[in-house]
């Protein structure tokens, strides 16, 4: 079983990584183009050849037998490098905590090198940079939040960086210090009159 899941792993990432260098290969075609002119003409021409693509599949729905096996091949040998190694057998379906559980410094220091001039971070821009290093595999942005939140990291929950508001955490929150950072009140009295 474990051989299976290690198969649909590599998969299911491999997926991932051919969707996406596929996008990034059309839209660096496209803002390629040295005029503004160009660039919506060749927008056109992947409007109309997605468009062509997808008459020809509704006249002939054999093809998609074709082009689902092209399809897995291709995710099958992406997804060599980006499958995480399969897990020893877990005691619950719960996801599995980070390699040497970070400290809330570390975590800070790391959303601040993902914010760099940004007034924050998305969520989801952390969770994906942490499964690219092979940590958080299979968490959702809720345990991201929840594991933030218990580090004494502030999640706002209408982060609006660029046109979308969603969960993030401010550059500003991470830089003044939370009250469970507060240097401790001396243990000896004052000598001051």
């Amino acid at each position: 079983m474990n051989r299976l899941h290690a198969t649909a792993d590599r998969l299911w990432y491999g997926s991932i990584e051919v969707a996406r260098r596929r996008a990034n290969r059309i839209t660096t075609w496209i803002r390629s183009s040295p005029t503004t002119r160009g660039s919506w003409l060749r927008l056109g021409v992947v409007v109309v050849a997605g468009w062509i693509t997808v008459r020809v599949v509704r006249a002939s729905p054999g093809l998609l037998w074709v082009v689902a096996a092209g399809w897995l091949w291709a995710a099958y040998r992406a997804g060599r490098d980006r499958a995480p190694a399969a897990p020893a057998e877990a005691a619950d379906d719960a996801p599995d905590d980070p390699p040497g559980e970070q400290s809330a410094e570390a975590v800070r220091t790391l959303l601040l090198d993902l914010m760099g001039d940004a007034r924050g971070v998305h969520l989801s821009t952390v969770l994906a940079h942490l499964q690219q290093h092979g940590q958080g595999v299979g968490w959702r942005v809720g345990d991201l939040r929840a594991r933030l939140e218990a580090l004494g990291i502030p999640v706002d929950p209408k982060l609006k960086l660029g046109k979308v508001p969603t969960r993030g955490v401010r550059k500003d929150a991470l830089l003044t210090p939370s009250p469970g950072t507060a240097p401790a009140p001396s243990p000896e009295a004052s000598t001051a009159a």
